[in-house]
């Protein structure tokens, strides 16, 4: 019976998740629907997009991870009701996005060109050129968009930490219902404007990036008393040494864990890539749709943070563990509910591209594989939030990015490159890798160190 909750305890991860499902659900719904116009135009589009969004998930996840480190201390100042820390700790975040964002913009300009060939890898020059060409001009246009994406990001997290889920959840609906509309005026050059493709569609997302921030900054100013803990922040840009000696001790083991666990999907992406432009597509294919379903998970994981964390924060070790327990009986149950919707529609999304027949059937088999282990990938996602909580990112970072590294990469960069297995066997083995993830991060959370107060 620790596995299931009572009334209250649903009641309040309800009150955390449906906000954030609903936001990042319909935020991927329209992601895979820009996925299906793109795939409208052609292979080499698709391709190119999946280039450019494989090099901004990098910093995506970055971003997440500074944002994240920073709010597990956000989540537990709240739980003990010390505005001044929390205030300290959006003041972090808003100036370490600043800095990641430079870094990135810099980056990306200097040898964005270089990053993009390395993922494409196509027998026909034309072809490869093409398809470098559209992720090179997807990524740069995106630049544009990175600092109010990343403003968002940190206040959408620091309102979230205080229980506050609707605002972000409206700013991001806006933010997809722009992005939506762009996107079919643009790519397909509707009611006058002229037929952009790769570029409408980078452009869409640009202009969506800043309707989200705008939403959010609107929104808190004209909603003052309602958020007590974000008004005022930004009265100063100090904050106390001590407190970002403790802040960069639990963001930066994170930051480095997203960041290298982001850099190793992106290096499992490069392998599949050699196996050709068909193989970069039905991957492409495959990951828009998972996002779309695991936002379940995605969503449970971070209520299921933020619940902990506020148990730790007041010294209620017992109301985390049994509230963790109960968290992960619900994952199961979503997990299998989930995965039972995503087989059924394996055969069917691929469908709706215009692409080869061969890339249509690949995507659909890495689909139905990806749906009969996706409820073991729920348990580990969850495990990884709940055990992030107690702010051990030691644990964390052996958890998620050292498997990624030590296990994942090697695994499929032998099997890519050495054998003549499939591509749809070779994913099969790169899912069921999970099992060993899941077994550590188990033994990990019934040992019980990971809860502290910080």
């Amino acid at each position: 019976m620790k596995y299931i909750g009572d009334r209250q305890f649903y009641k309040r991860v309800l009150a955390l998740l449906i906000p954030i499902l609903v936001q990042t659900g319909i935020t991927n719904f329209v992601n895979m629907l820009d996925n299906l116009m793109i795939g409208r135009t052609g292979s080499s589009e698709i391709a190119g997009v999946a280039v450019g969004n494989q090099l901004l998930f990098v910093l995506n996840l970055c971003v997440f991870g500074m944002v994240s480190g920073a709010g597990i201390l956000g989540a537990q100042y709240f739980g003990k009701k010390d505005r001044e820390g929390f205030q300290n700790i959006l003041r972090f975040k808003l100036i370490a996005v600043v800095l990641l964002t430079a870094g990135a913009t810099a980056l990306f300009l200097g040898a964005g060109e270089f990053l993009v060939s390395r993922f494409i890898n196509e027998e026909d020059p034309e072809v490869r050129a093409a398809a470098i060409g559209y992720a090179r001009t997807y990524l740069f246009i995106n630049l544009i968009g990175l600092l109010p994406y990343c403003f968002s990001q940190a206040f959408a997290s620091s309102l979230r930490e205080t229980g506050k889920s609707v605002m972000p959840m409206v700013a991001g609906l806006c933010a997809v219902a722009v992005n939506l509309s762009l996107n079919y005026i643009l790519i397909f050059g509707k009611f006058g404007a002229p037929k952009l493709g790769v570029k409408g569609a980078a452009i869409a997302t640009v202009v969506s990036r800043f309707a989200e921030f705008a939403v959010i900054a609107i929104s808190l100013l004209a909603r003052r008393r309602q958020h007590p803990y974000i008004m005022g922040t930004l009265r100063t840009l100090r904050v106390p040494g001590q407190l970002v000696k403790l802040i960069l001790t639990k963001s930066l083991p994170l930051v480095f864990n997203e960041t290298m666990w982001a850099l190793g999907m992106t290096v499992v992406a490069r392998q599949y890539s050699l196996r050709g432009l068909a193989t970069v597509t039905a991957y492409n294919i495959e990951n828009t749709v998972f996002n779309l379903f695991f936002v379940t998970f995605a969503a449970l994981g971070s209520a299921g943070g933020i619940i902990v964390g506020q148990h730790l924060g007041a010294g209620d070790m017992d109301g985390a563990k049994s509230d963790s327990y109960r968290l992960l009986g619900l994952t199961v149950v979503l997990g299998i509910l989930v995965s039972a919707a995503f087989t059924a529609l394996s055969g069917v999304i691929p469908k709706l591209y215009n692409i080869e027949p061969e890339v249509r059937t690949l995507a659909a088999r890495l689909m139905l594989i990806c749906a009969l282990t996706m409820t073991i990938e729920a348990i580990v996602n969850e495990l990884y939030f709940i055990l992030r909580s107690g702010g051990k990112m030691s644990v964390t970072i052996i958890f998620d990015s050292g498997f990624t590294w030590a296990v994942l990469v090697p695994t499929v960069a032998i099997l890519v490159r050495f054998t003549p297995l499939a591509v749809p066997l070779i994913y099969l083995v790169d899912r069921l890798l999970t099992i060993i993830k899941t077994v550590l991060g188990a033994v990990i959370f019934r040992r019980g160190k990971w809860m502290r107060q910080l």
